[in-house]
């Protein structure tokens, strides 16, 4: 018989889109594959070390010689229209240069080697110093030449005794120092109404005490020199005290690179910023995040739980909880600076102010005491009216409207008078109002910045709380009354913690925008560079009033705002993979929350 009599296969309905799915699929995953390999790829080879090369240039008459590390190459169009290829190298020496890059066209390359011997030193001001050495001269007058054998250890010993002052200087200015000057400010806030002279001379005189102390640490760190010389010939002198640390570029081994890239990166995660921002590590910011993000958590959470319990299993399903709905969606969508203008102007100067100086215009105290016994009354027949009455009798369904309606009325009559007799209080006078002018709680701080994305990010939850406890099974609930449970401890025993995985999702959605937000923060808390932590060890440890630094500001602040763009470049990449990294952290701690309550509950659709 003939093939064509045979039928032809028919296509199944609906592969193409299929297939169409699974090619959009593929091109967003390779999208986001190939950002974060960029990313991740131009932030670690920022800790790498390079090897140096030492670049003999012709300029005019005169034979020039330049050392710096190879960052790239690209093209450059010439005047004449033409091309010519031209490198990007790193020189350090900003003291010298007064800039860390150069770029030099490769047709004035005379010659390019990388000759042993050369140093690149980590320094706190002017970033890193390429050299060859030439000599130490010592506190106690020695001189140690840098051919010397001696050199070597003598050299390793200065930086160790000087990073150990360092470290002596920082915990006396910012630990002991730090105590005492808040100390002596608490005195003369007392002063104003008590005779504290005593008490305030002894902590100024343990004051300056100790600042003596810093102040022969800090002489002892510029008693030794190093004198090195560039590649250009000049000889300068530096401190050895202000060196961190050093490595031979061109003289160490695979291993000693690696060595040195995991001591870079350890210093990025745990010292404090330098240079603007440009040198040194992150570690406040990273500190910051964690705590930010963490607050919010667990500030958006048990909102975001009680409201989608009260509109899903309690309200009346009508068109006032319909346009509840609408809000709450609308409010996902607003631009994350409203929220912020909000929080700077509500929880800033709002309750932050009133936190510090109390009442600005009290009400009469016979207003207030009906006020005060108001609230108490309409709390009162709220909570009678909610635990009775709740029977559904055919015969009395027009008074069970009646009191559900005085029910509502009574509980927002309770929440306007609580709020009237807090807020306009006669005898509430401020917690830190003798600190003013100067502001406690009225400025920017940690706690405003993490209600803020809170109230940003609680639209999430409330939604996909709803959505979890939707799905729980109706069987289970109706089991559960049918045992004699009542609708609360029908909530709280089996379609809470059935719905929990579901939750997390939404607290897992809400983490990851919040984290990563910046335009609120920056009117709401955050700095360019913080001097404490929010948490420390310092009484009373949590200090929500503080600003703080955040990563995603970190970011904006080096590619934005940095005075040398060229070198804050490759620390925007490795904050930006930091970032990404702690965001994924996050998530996977919460996810792994999410997959244990979803074995623990198997009758979850989640």
């Amino acid at each position: 018989m003939s093939d064509a009599s045979s039928p032809k296969p028919t296509r199944t309905p609906g592969e193409v889109k299929v297939w169409l799915t699974a090619a959009g699929l593929t091109v967003g995953l390779l999208m986001i594959s190939g950002l974060l390999l960029l990313i991740a790829f131009n932030g670690l080879s920022v800790f790498w070390p390079d090897r140096v090369s030492l670049f003999s240039l012709k300029e005019g008459d005169k034979q020039v010689q330049i050392a710096g590390s190879l960052v790239k190459t690209q093209q450059r169009r010439k005047a004449d229209g033409s091309f010519t290829t031209e490198l990007q190298i790193f020189t350090g020496n900003k003291d010298a240069y007064n800039l860390a890059f150069r770029y030099l066209d490769v047709s004035s390359i005379q010659e390019e080697t990388q000759p042993k011997g050369l140093y690149v030193a980590e320094r706190m001001e002017y970033g890193d110093a390429l050299f060859t050495p030439v000599s130490l001269q010592l506190g106690d007058g020695r001189k140690i030449a840098g051919n010397d054998p001696a050199f070597m250890a003598e050299f390793d010993r200065l930086i160790e005794a000087g990073n150990d002052r360092r470290a002596e200087i920082l915990q006396i200015e910012k630990k002991e120092i730090g105590d005492i000057s808040a100390r002596i400010k608490q005195l003369e806030i007392r002063a104003r109404t008590q005779d504290v002279k005593a008490e305030l001379a002894t902590e100024q005189a343990h004051y300056q005490t100790l600042a003596t102390a810093a102040q022969k640490l800090r002489t002892a760190q510029t008693a030794d020199k190093l004198t090195y010389r560039l590649a250009t010939g000049e000889e300068r002198t530096q401190n050895v005290g202000d060196i961190l640390h050093y490595y031979l570029p061109n003289d160490i081994s695979f291993i000693g690179q690696f060595g040195v890239f995991l001591h870079s990166i350890w210093e990025f995660l745990m010292a404090e910023p330098r240079e603007a921002n440009t040198e040194g590590g992150i570690f406040p910011a990273i500190f910051g995040t964690f705590v930010m993000t963490v607050l919010m958590a667990v500030m958006v959470t048990p909102f975001g739980i009680i409201a989608a319990i009260y509109l899903r299993e309690y309200a009346r399903q009508g068109i006032m909880v319909q346009i509840v709905r609408i809000c709450v969606n609308n409010l996902a969508g607003v631009p994350s600076i409203v929220f912020g203008v909000f929080g700077l102007g509500f929880f800033v100067y709002g309750v932050g102010g009133f936190i510090d100086g109390g009442v600005q215009h009290p009400i009469p105290p016979v207003w207030w005491f009906a006020a005060a016994l108001g609230a108490l009354g309409c709390v009162s027949g709220g909570v009678y009216l909610s635990t009775h009455n709740r029977t559904a009798i055919p015969t009395q369904q027009k008074r069970q409207k009646f009191l559900h309606k005085v029910e509502g009325t009574l509980w927002i009559l309770s929440v306007f008078l609580v709020v009237l007799t807090i807020a306009r209080c006669p005898w509430f006078h401020g917690f830190f109002s003798d600190s003013l002018p100067t502001p406690t709680f009225g400025t920017g701080g940690i706690l405003w910045a993490s209600l803020t994305l809170a109230l940003m990010t609680l639209p999430v939850v409330i939604v996909a709380t709803e959505e979890a406890l939707v799905a729980v099974p109706r069987g289970v609930r109706e089991a559960a009354l049918a045992c004699g449970a009542s609708k609360w401890q029908t909530i709280q025993r089996i379609v809470l913690p059935s719905a929990l995985p579901g939750v997390m999702t939404g607290v897992i959605l809400a983490m990851a925008r919040g984290a990563g937000e910046v335009a609120p923060l920056m009117i709401t808390g955050v700095v360019k560079l913080a001097p404490s932590l929010p948490l420390d060890l310092s009484w009373p440890f949590i200090h929500a009033e503080r600003k703080f630094m955040h990563l995603g500001f970190h970011i904006y602040d080096l590619g934005f705002q940095s005075p040398d763009s060229e070198g804050a470049k490759p620390m925007v990449f490795a904050t930006t993979l930091l970032l990404i990294l702690l965001v994924v952290a996050l998530n996977l701690a919460a996810i792994q929350i999410r997959t244990r309550l979803r074995k623990r509950y198997m009758a979850s659709a989640f």
